[in-house]
C-alpha cells in the first residue's frame, strides 16, 4: 500500500475524476478529499501507474 499527497485536489469533481481513470485502469484505490490523498493497493508497478495517470490528470502524487 502507497499513500500519495495530491495538493491539486479541491473538489467532489476531482475525485470523481482520479477515481475514473484509476478504476478504467483497474487499480484498487481510495481517494480521500479530506486529507487529499489517494491510497494505491497493490504492487509497485500499481502505484507507479497511478502516478503517471495522477500526473496525466494534472495532479501531482507526492508519497507520504
Amino acid at each position: 500500500m502507497k499513500t500519495f499527497k495530491c495538493e491539486e485536489m479541491m473538489c467532489n469533481h476531482c475525485v470523481s475524476r482520479i477515481d475514473t481513470a484509476l478504476n478504467e485502469a483497474k487499480i484498487d484505490h481510495k481517494v480521500d478529499l479530506e486529507t487529499k490523498t489517494v491510497t494505491i493497493e497493490g504492487c509497485e508497478n500499481c502505484a507507479a501507474k497511478a502516478v503517471e495517470i495522477l500526473d496525466d490528470l494534472g495532479f501531482s502524487a507526492v508519497e507520504v
